[in-house]
């Protein structure tokens, strides 16, 4: 058996290999999210890709109305795996947050985008989702305890918290 021209553990440049048909399909459908996101006239969410990267986006999302969260901007980070949109990307908080499902490094619990996640599911959807649950926090399963707690027995303290965290990113 002849030894092959490629280096061990590289890929062939032809067009019909899979992982050139797997990045050509995620290249395609993060362009797809991408217009359609710039399309919609959905307020309160948006994302680009960062310095044109398709694979590392900044989105942003505005507290919802009647939350501790109004008026306020968030920033995040969304990183696409190369397997994507069958596995869901990685969203982190890079706007300091306090949160009952957000720790003090960003990252999230949501459903959807760990053990539910499903490739119907787009940046757009994530957005969303995400400012949904800053005004229905799942105080059930907290990465922080603290703004659980508070979240339902004290609102004036939680407000206070939020705003010294979200202080933090003006500074």
């Amino acid at each position: 058996m002849a030894a092959s021209p490629y280096p061990r553990g590289s890929v062939p440049s032809s067009p019909f290999s899979p992982l050139r048909s797997r990045t050509h399909n995620q290249i395609c459908r993060l362009q797809t999210e991408l217009m359609q996101l710039m399309m919609s006239t959905t307020p309160g969410i948006s994302a680009f890709p960062t310095d044109g990267n398709l694979q590392h986006w900044t989105g942003t999302i505005n507290g919802p109305e009647g939350t501790p969260y109004e008026s306020l901007t968030f920033k995040l980070s969304l990183e696409f795996p190369s397997n994507y949109p069958m596995a869901p990307p990685t969203v982190l908080f890079t706007t300091p947050m306090f949160h009952p499902n957000v720790d003090m490094s960003g990252r999230i619990c949501l459903d959807i985008l760990k053990d539910k996640w499903s490739a119907v599911y787009n940046v757009q959807s994530i957005l969303l989702s995400l400012q949904s649950l800053l005004g229905e926090p799942n105080n059930k399963s907290p990465l922080n305890g603290q703004a659980a707690e508070l979240w339902d027995k004290d609102p004036k303290e939680y407000k206070r918290l939020l705003m010294l965290r979200h202080k933090e990113a003006e500074d």
